[in-house]
Parts: C-alpha cells; sequence; structure tokens
C-alpha cells in the first residue's frame, strides 16, 4: 500500500494502490503513519501513484465495518502522525483528493497542487462525512463558510478554487520541486520552524518558546 524511498533529503511516501486510486485500508493507514514518524530526512513528499491523489477510505472495507469509532480514531492518529512529524511533509496533489485523501492532505505542512488536481468532501451523498479531522482542520484551514460549503454539498472543486479558498499552497506543473526547494533550507531551522507553526497554545506561551527556539538558531547561526 505504502512505498518509501529516500533521496537526497527528502523522504518520498508514496499511496501506491492505483487500482483503487490510492484508497485507504487499516493497514495502509498504520503504513503511512510508520513511514512518515521513521522518517529521518527533514521533508516528506507525500504522493499518489497512478492518476489519484487519493480517493479516501476504501468503501469496501469501509462497507464491511464492525467498529466504526475504531476506524475514525485509526485515521485521526494517522493524520495526527503527518501534522506532528518531526520533518516537514509537503502533499504532491495530482488528480483527485477526496475524503480521507483530502483529510491526510489537510495534516500536511504544504499541499502542492498539479493543475489536473480536485478536492472534495463526498461523505455526505453517501451517508458519511470526514471523520479523520476532517471537521477539525478544514475549517480552520479555509474557513467555517468554505468548509461548510464543501462538506455539505459534497461538491468537487478545481485546483483554482481550492488556491481561492486557501485550501493549497501553490499550483504548479511539479510539485516535487517545491519538497527540494523546501529540503534545501536549513533543517534545524525547518524543524523549529514547524514546530513553533503548529504550537496552539496561548499567545504568551507561544512568544515564550519563540524567543527561546529563536535564541537557539541564533547560537548555532553563522554568518553566509
Amino acid at each position: 500500500m505504502i512505498t518509501t524511498h529516500a533521496r537526497g533529503d527528502v523522504r518520498y511516501v508514496t499511496l501506491d494502490r492505483p487500482e483503487r486510486r490510492n484508497a485507504l485500508t487499516p493497514e495502509g493507514l498504520d503504513e503511512l503513519a510508520h513511514a512518515v514518524e521513521t522518517a529521518d530526512e527533514p521533508v516528506v513528499y507525500l504522493s499518489g501513484a497512478g492518476s489519484a491523489f487519493c480517493a479516501g477510505a476504501d468503501l469496501d472495507v469501509v462497507a464491511d465495518l464492525e467498529d466504526g469509532r475504531e476506524f475514525a480514531e485509526r485515521g485521526q492518529r494517522t493524520a495526527r502522525a503527518i501534522e506532528r512529524a518531526d520533518s516537514v511533509v509537503v502533499a504532491g496533489i495530482d488528480g483527485p483528493a477526496r475524503g480521507g485523501g483530502l483529510e491526510m492532505a489537510l495534516a500536511c505542512d504544504l499541499r502542492i497542487a498539479t493543475p489536473e488536481a480536485s478536492f472534495g468532501e463526498p461523505g455526505v451523498s453517501f451517508g458519511l462525512f470526514g471523520a479523520w479531522g476532517g471537521t477539525v482542520r478544514l475549517p480552520r484551514l479555509v474557513g467555517g463558510a468554505d468548509a461548510r460549503d464543501l462538506s455539505l454539498t459534497g461538491r468537487v472543486i478545481d485546483a483554482e478554487e481550492a488556491l481561492r479558498m486557501g485550501l493549497i499552497s501553490r499550483i504548479t506543473d511539479d510539485p516535487e520541486t517545491i519538497a527540494r526547494e523546501t529540503a534545501g533550507n536549513d533543517h534545524h531551522a525547518l524543524a523549529l520552524t514547524k514546530n513553533r507553526l503548529h504550537d496552539d497554545s496561548s499567545i504568551e506561551t507561544q512568544e515564550a518558546a519563540e524567543a527561546s527556539a529563536f535564541a537557539e538558531l541564533i547560537d548555532r547561526y553563522e554568518r553566509p
């Protein structure tokens, strides 16, 4: 389900189930979390094999679930593993990102799309909703109005509309380039900056931690 290899300072993690548009099973979720958590490289590049980024949860698996809560929590754990990874995680989105696939992308630090990418939370059309953190991360990222529009209508949007919403960072023919460029930055600064950007404590606590992290970088700093 998940393939991984390193090239330079980038760990390439691929959702590799193209015959099912990279739909995620419970085992696939665990493999994805492990691949990201064990990466030693400063940047992880997450992409999908074939013509899709990820169709979301495998609906054949969903139809036979005995414990929906456990499946939801499993997906949430994987999304948190991506969000909290020491590495900066860049999603390279080419083709459809639907449901759980979109939710995995939401947990990434950067979402870079090709012009052929498309996005949707179609769960309501078949009696479900995005339970891998989708109802939490999506409104935080794009705002309540756009999050409700996507989640309650189930409509699909293209890369241009996703960029307007703030759902993605950029549109490019080669998202991998952004991962390589990001990996060219100072690795220690990348890790500390990611940590600071994900801090959701009080402003005063964040500012104190920010000052401490900056001091740590200054102690290592050498003028170019």
